[in-house]
């Protein structure tokens, strides 16, 4: 099946992926594929207006991913992941998707 957008990583995600063993690493990056090709909230879940959410539960332990979209064109559009963190809570840290806002801020400034 045809992929419905792009995934990039900033810094921040690559060094979360990067602290986490090869099974954590290899079973997070299935599941963004996954979500790439299908609609499913258990993969991919919108946080707030513009903040979405890789979600991956792996060996008892719910990891996330911060990400916001970036529709270039009609034909083109990215997904670019801010940064991760094991969640602990049942909730999503109000942090979290404030430091997710403040580097797709940065990033929409920096691109114009």
């Amino acid at each position: 099946m045809q992929s419905k957008f792009e995934v990039l990583f900033m810094e921040d995600t690559r060094a979360f992926i990067a602290s986490l063993d090869a099974k954590t690493r290899n079973k997070i990056i299935f599941n963004i594929d996954r979500a790439k090709i299908h609609n499913d909230k258990e993969l991919f879940k919108k946080l707030t207006e513009n903040i979405w959410e890789f979600r991956t539960l792996f060996n008892k332990t719910h990891y996330r991913l911060f990400a916001f979209w970036d529709k270039r064109s009609k034909t083109e559009t990215l997904v670019l992941t801010t940064h991760g963190i094991i969640k602990k809570t049942g909730k999503t840290p109000e942090k979290e998707i404030d430091k997710a806002e403040k580097l797709r801020a940065d990033y929409f400034r920096i691109k114009k």
